[in-house]
């Protein structure tokens, strides 16, 4: 015999007791009040008002709530993303932060927008969050260079342009670089925000070591990115698991990363980086040059902002540049390889499958200077 049981309702505040409001209890901060502590991080939401045709800045603690849960950017990883480098005293492009390659990046932004047809705030609107954040930054971590996240979700499912479906573009699209205003702002029913943190201790550890990394197959033939488009595999979404998947199963080998190849064998990318390798060429004139190479753009890899101001400084330096395709044994014969990414950097490659290669320090130095010169990418950037 089961017993019954009766369940009493109740309401949501009867769950726990309501804790008595004092006056040095936290209350919602503000550009104003917030100030991270030592190693703290700034969460910038970018909120469309309708009513003004703008989009307002709002700093926050990230430690307190600000998604719904039913953003559809948590319960389906439908959102997109860039993550930028900003270092401290080199220029005025945010508080007194240099913001590297944020025009590629932001580039980058919107055709990830297009591609997934998500609305987000104008160039000036995201430039505007970030100086709001970096300057909140700065007052609790004074000269520390800043990783800046830049995420924009398909908001929640019940919001107009939402749903599980609903794509939220016109067939015309948006014109990211167009000024906000009220016919922009309308259109804007994502989630946007920026967040604010200090760079980590193990992307320089990673620049200092090197790594070891595995091949693995992706599971896709190269060609696959122009039969199916809706794989969005160059476009820069927050879908990640399976990325990271692989960087576990990496960690479980005793290796630190993963380059990913196709099922036709064809060199593509890691899971948060750019793969680049050069070779020494004999020249004419019996001195040596420096071929760059980078994997097939066309073959559905994530173009890398990192690569394309790296390319656009070994072309103006003399360098001979290439864009694949490339299989592993040219990774194995490689005089350098490296993953180069936002905030890793240059990181150079020590062992593939388990075979050791040779570092060539130097060229990892030249690597790391002309990326450090952030030129327009130019042809070589992320948006052809």
């Amino acid at each position: 015999m089961f017993s019954r049981r009766l369940v009493k309702h109740v309401q949501p505040d009867q769950l726990l007791p309501r804790p008595q409001q004092s006056s040095t209890e936290h209350t919602a901060p503000t550009t104003q009040s917030f100030v991270p502590e030592a190693g703290g991080s700034v969460l910038v939401m970018l909120t469309p008002d309708r009513a003004s045709g703008t989009v307002t800045a709002q700093v926050q603690d990230p430690r307190l709530p600000a998604l719904t849960v039913t953003d559809q950017g948590v319960t389906r990883g439908d959102g997109i993303f860039e993550t930028l480098m900003a270092t401290p005293g080199q220029g005025q492009d945010g508080a007194g932060f240099h913001l590297r390659k944020s025009a590629a990046h932001l580039a980058r932004l919107a055709a990830s927008a297009e591609a997934t047809q998500i609305p987000v705030p104008s160039e000036q609107d995201w430039r505007d969050g970030i100086a709001a954040g970096l300057g909140v930054f700065a007052a609790g971590n004074p000269g520390r260079a800043a990783v800046v996240k830049l995420v924009a979700t398909r908001g929640p499912e019940a919001a107009p342009g939402g749903g599980h479906y609903g794509g939220g573009l016109d067939a015309g699209g948006l014109d990211s670089s167009a000024p906000s205003g009220p016919a922009r702002v309308e259109q804007l029913t994502g989630t946007y925000w920026a967040l604010v943190s200090p760079v980590s201790e193990a992307s320089s550890h990673a620049r200092e070591t090197g790594l070891k990394v595995l091949l693995l197959d992706r599971g896709y033939e190269s060609g696959v990115q122009e039969r199916a488009p809706w794989l969005l595999l160059g476009a820069k979404t927050l879908s990640y698991a399976v990325n990271m998947a692989a960087m576990r199963h990496a960690k479980s080998q005793g290796a630190d990363d993963v380059i990913f190849t196709s099922s036709d064998g064809k060199v593509l990318e890691g899971p948060t980086s750019t793969v680049l390798m050069a070779r020494r060429v004999p020249r004419a004139d019996g001195t040596q040059g420096v071929e760059l190479i980078t994997p097939l753009r066309r073959n559905g890899i994530l173009p890398g902002t990192s690569q394309g101001v790296i390319f656009a400084a070994a072309e103006r330096a003399g360098w001979e540049l290439g864009y694949g395709p490339l299989v592993p044994d040219d990774l194995m014969d490689a005089d350098g390889l490296w993953l180069v990414s936002s905030v890793r950097l240059v990181a150079p490659v020590t062992h593939l499958d388990g075979v050791e290669l040779t570092v060539d320090h130097e060229l990892t130095e030249q690597l790391s200077a002309f990326l450090a010169e952030d030129l327009d990418p130019g042809s070589h950037g992320p948006v052809d």
